[in-house]
Order: structure tokens, then sequence, then C-alpha cells
């Protein structure tokens, strides 16, 4: 999870938990750990398998598309699934997010109990789906 708000991170968390997933999930606040963790280090997806990712557009060292352009670039992690989870309800920067590769655009509802019952959907879509290996570098 690439989120700056911790108060969103911990609700995503909670919701996620509360829909069955019990994935280890590890957040970030920036894109530039992030990147680090996805790219280059030893327990991250690129080099030890499948992950998901959960990425916030609005960053304080870089935005989200710059994230999700690296991932889906040619490289290692280009079919890791990515949903994007962001106040942001532009349709043009929907558009220009699928166009990257985005798999999933969600805007983050305004209110509270709204937020947190589109999270624990998300939850339940997160424990059905495939997720599959990273390409081989």
């Amino acid at each position: 999870m690439i989120e700056d708000d911790e108060g969103h991170a911990r609700l995503i968390e909670k919701n996620i938990r509360r829909a069955g997933v019990n994935n280890e999930i590890r957040h970030f606040t920036d894109g530039t750990s992030a990147l680090a963790y996805l790219f280059d280090s030893a327990d991250g997806p690129a080099r030890n398998g499948p992950a998901m990712v959960l990425l916030d557009l609005n960053l304080p060292d870089m935005s989200g598309t710059e994230i999700l352009t690296r991932m889906k670039s040619d490289g290692p992690l280009k079919r890791t699934p990515v949903v994007v989870l962001t106040t942001t309800d532009d349709k043009v920067e929907i558009q220009r997010c699928y166009d990257l590769g985005a798999n999933v655009y969600i805007t983050k509802p305004v209110n509270y109990e709204s937020f947190a019952q589109a999270i624990r959907q998300l939850g339940l879509f997160l424990s059905v789906i495939q997720v599959p290996e990273p390409e081989a570098t």
C-alpha cells in the first residue's frame, strides 16, 4: 500500500482485514521508499514473488502515475496488479491511469462510512483474484 495519509492507511488495512484478507500488507508513505522496496529489496516482489499494489496518486515526493509508469514499463513488475485508490475523480486522470496500465481505479468516498464500505468491498474483491508471478528479468 502506497498511501501518505496515515488515517486512510489504517482505515484501508482495517477494512481489508474485515473482509478476510490476511496477506501481509506493507505500507509506504512515499514513492521513493515504495519503489526501492518493489524493485530493489531482496524480499520485494521484483525478486521474491507476486504482489498487488494499492496506490494513491497524491504523494509527497512523486505522483502515483510516476510509480505506475515505472511498474508497468517493460520490467519485472509489468504484470503486477495495481489498484489506484485516490481522492481524484477527474475523468482525464482516470483515463490516464488506465492507459498507463492500472487494473482498477477507485475514487475514495469523502464520507467515512462510505469509504469504509468501499474498502470492505475492495477486500472481498482482493480475496478472490489471482495475482500473476513477476516477469523474469
